[in-house]
């Protein structure tokens, strides 16, 4: 025996009189079916807001009203304006960052006491039989699906929204840092919209522009990525995936140039500086780090490459008083170009030997081994020749 095919419209099968007999009993079965909603979803219970609780009976309300003018008519189950409220409840369950199964749990409970009360209706009308309770439950099922359907439409919509205008946040970020003159408070509202509640250091990486939806992909809220034709720009906040190690690893082979790590306003002179080490390598699958070529860059006179090895080299003094400092720098330049004579140092500076040893040790205290290796001490060198002494 062949399956009865269900109608698109089953409710058109159920007897008027259902209706009529479950709208005496519309505004008890409301509130029966909001309460059991909320009572059978933990989600909904825990939520405190009274208009939450509103718009969940109120969508009850239209969903119910809406079933007992169905029944005997071949209408589709959703007009606009019905459609559009659930709509709207899948779309806040989005906004508030609630994923959609605490609604469809809800729409199951709700579907379970309706077929219930349908039934009983149908009861006090004495056409209790296999037909009709089949495409009651039939009728039922359709409805609610079709209420499901909605707020998952809803729910879908939101996210996409939600989506596009994270997008469009993360590119105003990406454009405000690159161009490195937006005011404070403007630069941090934009941070803050992406989630980044603080702004401090950020570390740019020139990619070829066929990398860009990968860096998006790849580290999502922890960096922008701006497209400029030509190349992409990846700007990563500090943090554990913007060390150096972690994106030696991430980006190899991915022909990336990655610039120094600088405060947020510094943007575009740490762009610069990644774009012209593109230049002085050339082709290369990296990544490349631009901290390995500051000194190279600067010997060429890029004063914006002096300016981040001098306050690299030079961060450990910058507590000290100018006059303190500037006493430690002026020993420490002629101790580097007489390579360690302390008799040298002492004779050139007009200053006793034991002064000098006692400037030494304080370097030593404060730049460790920077003293003792080659490539430091050379950018040690280079900064200190072309230092300004403090007024």
């Amino acid at each position: 025996m062949s399956a009865t095919p269900v109608s698109p419209t089953p409710w058109q099968h159920l007897p008027v009189e259902i209706a009529a007999a479950m709208r005496p009993h519309l505004h008890a079965t409301v509130q029966a079916v909001a309460d059991a909603v909320t009572e059978a979803t933990p989600a909904f219970a825990a939520i405190a807001d009274s208009k939450v609780q509103r718009d969940l009976r109120t969508a009850v309300q239209v969903a119910f009203e809406r079933f007992l003018d169905l029944i005997g008519t071949d209408e589709p189950a959703l007009p606009p304006p019905v459609r559009d409220v659930f709509v709207a409840l899948g779309a806040a369950e989005a906004r508030e960052d609630r994923g959609p199964e605490a609604l469809l749990a809800a729409f199951r409970t709700a579907s379970r006491l309706m077929f219930r009360v349908a039934s009983e209706s149908l009861a006090e009308v004495g056409r209790v039989d296999t037909e009709v309770l089949i495409d009651l439950s039939d009728a039922t099922s359709a409805y609610v699906d079709e209420l499901a359907a909605a707020s998952t439409d809803g729910f879908t919509l939101q996210l996409r929204e939600q989506a596009g205008e994270g997008d469009r946040r993360r590119q105003r970020l990406a454009e405000l840092l690159l161009r490195g003159s937006a005011p404070v408070s403007v630069a941090a509202a934009a941070a803050a919209g992406i989630g980044w509640h603080t702004l401090d250091a950020v570390v740019p990486v020139v990619l070829p522009p066929d990398q860009a939806r990968d860096a998006r992909f790849r580290y999502g809220a922890e960096g922008v990525v701006a497209e400029r034709g030509r190349d992409a720009v990846l700007l990563l906040r500090e943090g554990p995936r913007a060390t150096r190690a972690q994106l030696a690893e991430a980006l190899r082979g991915r022909g990336a140039v990655v610039g120094p790590m600088l405060g947020w306003a510094q943007v575009p002179e740490a762009v610069r500086l990644a774009e012209l080490t593109a230049e002085l390598i050339g082709p290369d699958p990296g990544p490349v780090f631009t901290d390995d070529h500051l000194s190279t860059l600067a010997v060429r006179g890029e004063p914006g490459a002096l300016a981040v090895l001098s306050a690299r080299r030079l961060a450990p003094l910058t507590h000290l008083s100018p006059s303190r400092r500037d006493g430690l720098l002026v020993t420490l330049q002629s101790w580097l170009r007489h390579w360690g004579s302390r008799t040298a140092v002492s004779a050139e500076l007009f200053v006793h030997p034991q002064t000098v040893s006692y400037r030494l040790n304080r370097l030593r205290e404060l730049l460790g081994d920077d003293l003792d290796d080659p490539t430091a001490r050379f950018e040690l060198q280079l900064v200190l020749a072309f230092r300004q002494p403090a007024p």
